[in-house]
């Protein structure tokens, strides 16, 4: 126990030293705004659930419990972007008397009583007052959100081990989408398919305080938390002793970038870099996944046809590459940046070249989108206008954090480094998603969905045309930011 409160109050200390320590205070509004944003909206989402299906054949608990997999399954994909693995901690604790396995077992622990796997208590809870205290008192509510809580706390490690697996070789993917491929078959196949049943009987063992119920979820939880440690225990000492040495087995040079010039060398740089490097490689290949899989509900399924739902994952697939990549920009040029300082506008080029290679780098989601396109759940003129807005005004705005990040992110350390994203990066990150979103909703509030699309359109334009005037803005600032960026960067090397 006195281990693990002292690893806790470690990582608050490195947070409080990390460079960019004072840049996170300052989007600590903004997160603490969404965080109360989201708990209001669960509130009532659940307290509406409630009334809705009161008085009908069923309880709205039963009705609820036959779809906890549907919760489950809401709440894997939400991890995707906010969640990382737990052991960023361990590489400066290995040279100490303490076994790997224990260090490992303390931040699984860790991860489990995360306060991320309580947000689904706001929607649980008042949805559980209003529908099982009648039935079964305050007990019954205790019983069943402490179980929805194990439940979140199972999914929790299943991610963990799905997203650990699946960075170190992408055919894993093949794992999470055959267990929720056959749960989805188990649904849709059957007649009168178990697994609701299955489900259902599940929620009704919660609310009773089944002792075999929530001992088959703690058992569950065990065996799922050994799997993960044994598997991060053998990664972390193959990444910490550099076991398994990267190898380059073909050899690309992208010689049809040499007729662009200075601009094109860095264009090659910024693909070998995206291609080359594990934590790149990773990050792409987990957003290739998500605009994928939302890709693939839009187009295939009926579960997103309400409006506002699919325009908020249409929205996110155009500008996830950008956020992901862009938030933090020049954090991975920290690891060099001495020697791209050496030349004269090269930081300049550099930025013309990452602008051009994510600008055509947005064709990507937007053939993803083609299915959803030809299957007419979305417009073509609303794909093209926020592929057009991400390009202009989305990469305006992330392109303004070459500016300010001055921390270098390690470009093979996945397992063991603290690669973990400051509260200005997650600011302008959330301004970037947010504001299209809420500009959408009002354009098309006053003056219809297709002259908004166009009004997205022209505002794209408008920005992309003066890319050449902000990127050389920038370049300036961040010249005049050029020495103290540059020891925030040899500061934070590992």
């Amino acid at each position: 126990m006195n281990l693990f409160l002292e690893l806790r109050k470690h990582g608050k200390l490195a947070n409080k030293r990390h460079p960019m320590y004072e840049k996170s205070k300052f989007g600590k509004f903004w997160m603490y705004f969404m965080a109360i944003f989201w708990a209001g909206y669960l509130i009532f989402f659940g307290t509406t659930f409630a009334f809705a299906f009161d008085g009908g054949a069923q309880e709205a608990y039963q009705v609820l419990n036959s779809g906890l997999i549907f919760v489950l399954a809401i709440d894997f994909i939400i991890r995707f972007p906010f969640q990382k693995t737990p052991t960023q901690e361990v590489k400066p604790y290995m040279l100490l008397p303490i076994k790997r396995n224990r260090l490992i077992d303390l931040l699984l622990l860790r991860s489990g009583l995360d306060a991320f796997n309580l947000i689904w208590l706001f929607f649980f809870v008042p949805f559980s007052i209003l529908t099982i205290t009648k039935f079964y008192g305050i007990m019954g509510v205790f019983s069943y959100c402490l179980g929805i809580w194990l439940l979140i706390v199972f999914n929790n490690y299943w991610f963990l081990l799905c997203r650990t697996l699946i960075g170190e070789r992408i055919w894993w993917i093949i794992l999470p989408l055959s267990v929720y491929g056959g749960i989805a078959a188990g649904m849709l196949i059957p007649a009168k398919s178990p697994i609701f049943s299955y489900s259902a009987t599940l929620g009704e063992g919660l609310i009773t305080g089944s002792i075999l119920t929530f001992l088959g979820i703690l058992l569950a939880i065990a065996c799922i938390g050994f799997i993960n440690r044994r598997l991060m225990s053998n990664l972390v000492y193959a990444e910490i002793n550099k076991v398994e040495d990267t190898k380059v087995k073909n050899i690309s040079e992208y010689k049809f970038l040499d007729r662009y010039g200075e601009i094109g060398e860095y264009m090659r740089l910024e693909l070998k870099l995206l291609l080359r490097n594990k934590v790149c490689k990773y990050s792409l290949r987990m957003v290739i996944l998500l605009v994928l899989v939302f890709s693939s509900l839009i187009s295939f399924t009926s579960v997103y046809d309400g409006e506002g739902m699919k325009n908020f994952l249409v929205v996110y697939n155009f500008v996830i590459f950008g956020i992901l990549f862009l938030s933090s920009i020049m954090s991975y040029e920290g690891n060099y940046i001495d020697g791209l300082m050496s030349r004269k506008e090269s930081i300049y080029n550099l930025l013309r070249a990452k602008y051009t290679v994510y600008s055509i780098a947005i064709l990507i989601p937007f053939i993803l989108m083609i299915p959803a396109m030809i299957t007419k759940k979305v417009a073509v003129m609303s794909c093209v206008s926020w592929a057009v807005f991400s390009v202009g005004f989305v990469y305006f705005c992330l392109f303004q954090m070459a500016v300010y990040n001055n921390r270098t992110i390690n470009l093979s350390v996945r397992m063991t480094g603290r690669n973990v994203g400051t509260g200005l990066q997650n600011l302008i990150a959330g301004a970037s998603f947010g504001v299209p979103l809420i500009l959408n909703v009002v354009l098309k509030a006053l003056i219809g969905q297709e002259t908004a699309s166009w009004v997205l359109i022209i505002i794209g334009l408008s920005f992309i045309l003066t890319s050449n005037l902000w990127i050389k803005n920038v370049y300036h600032r961040f010249m005049k930011r050029r020495y103290k960026n540059m020891e925030g960067f040899r500061d934070s090397r590992q």
